[in-house]
Formats: C-alpha cells, sequence, structure tokens
C-alpha cells in the first residue's frame, strides 16, 4: 500500500499563513482550531551583529487529514494548493524522502 504525506520546506516558508487560512476554509474549522498552524520563530541576531532572523515553521495539527476529500478528488491538499512560497509539496512517501535528502536541511515530512 503506497502511503503519502506531506513535505515542508522551513527554509522558504514566508510567514503568510495562507496554508492556516486555506485549510481553517476548507474544513470550516471553529475558531481556535487549525490543521495546520505555523509557529513563529525568533527574531535572533546573527553572527555578524547587525542582521536579524526568522523562521517560520508550518506544523500539521491532529486535525489534519491531508483534505483527503481534495485528494480523492484528484486535487492537492488545500495547504499545498494554497502555499504563496511553494514551500510545500504532497506526494507519495518515497518521492518526498527523495526530495528531503536532496534538500538536506530545515525540511519535514508529515504522515497523518
Amino acid at each position: 500500500m503506497t502511503q503519502y504525506g506531506l513535505l515542508i520546506d522551513n527554509e522558504y516558508c514566508t510567514g503568510c499563513h495562507s496554508c492556516e487560512v486555506a485549510c481553517k476554509n476548507e474544513r470550516s474549522l471553529p475558531r481556535g482550531q487549525w490543521g495546520i498552524k505555523v509557529l513563529e520563530l525568533g527574531p535572533w541576531k546573527l553572527q555578524d551583529n547587525k542582521h536579524w532572523e526568522y523562521r517560520y515553521i508550518p506544523v500539521p495539527t491532529s486535525s489534519c487529514d491531508l483534505c483527503e476529500d481534495r485528494v480523492a478528488a484528484g486535487e492537492k491538499p488545500s495547504c499545498v494548493h494554497h502555499c504563496l512560497a511553494s514551500a510545500m509539496e504532497y506526494g507519495t512517501l518515497e518521492s518526498l524522502a527523495a526530495k528531503m535528502a536532496e534538500k538536506g536541511k530545515m525540511a519535514s515530512i508529515f504522515i497523518p
């Protein structure tokens, strides 16, 4: 049986929260409940002591089912479809693991 998952490239997430909004709308989630939540890390000063850095980390929650209805209809999960930075990919675990190996860092795979 082929398993599917979500690859999130945290290096390219801009923190726009489009994935959160798309998920809440797709699943009609109530206030305070999330299917995916963007965590904000930072700011912290870089070693050059002149620049600051932030990180945004999209994290699927226990409410995420990878939009099984959309996927069954041949569409991408809502968060992937609406990600403005194209920092998310949906696919088989084998294909996502290969992409993650190429990336090397700051990526994670979510399996519901």
